[in-house]
C-alpha cells in the first residue's frame, strides 16, 4: 500500500511560520538540515502521521502566488476553533465568518499563513 506522508512548502522565516502553525494546532516535529543546506522542520498535528514540512534556504525569495495552493483542515466545532485561532491574533477570513454559519450555510473559513499559504477549515463531525 501506499502512503501519503509529508507536503513541503517554502518558507520564508521559519520562526513567524512554525508560530503561525502551533496556533492553528500544529506541533513541532524534528527540525534538521538537508544535504542542499536547507533547513526543515517539520510540523505535525497530535495523533496523525502525515507532516507539513516547512523548508527554509536562505538564497530562495517565497512568492506564492495568491489561490496557487492550499491545504485543509477539518475540526469537529468550526467557531470554536475559530474563536481560538483568531484569539491568537490570526485573522479569519471570509469577513463576517460567524453570521455566514449560522446561516445553514456548508461551515469553511480561511486564513493566510506568513507567506501567502491559505489554509482552509472546515468543519468535520
Amino acid at each position: 500500500m501506499i502512503k501519503f506522508l509529508h507536503t513541503r512548502i517554502r518558507v520564508s522565516d521559519p520562526a513567524a511560520s512554525m508560530d503561525f502553525y502551533k496556533k492553528l494546532g500544529f506541533q513541532q516535529g524534528e527540525t534538521k538540515d538537508s544535504p542542499q543546506g536547507n533547513k526543515i522542520t517539520f510540523m505535525e498535528l497530535p495523533g496523525q502521521d502525515v507532516f507539513l514540512e516547512l523548508t527554509y534556504s536562505p538564497d530562495y525569495k517565497v512568492a506564492v502566488p495568491e489561490d496557487l495552493m492550499h491545504i485543509a483542515l477539518g475540526v469537529p466545532n468550526i467557531i470554536d476553533y475559530c474563536d481560538k485561532v483568531e484569539n491568537s491574533g490570526i485573522e479569519i477570513w471570509p469577513d463576517g465568518w460567524r453570521e455566514k454559519f449560522s446561516g445553514g450555510e456548508r461551515k469553511m473559513a480561511f486564513v493566510t499563513d506568513p507567506d501567502g499559504y491559505e489554509v482552509e477549515i472546515l468543519e468535520k463531525g
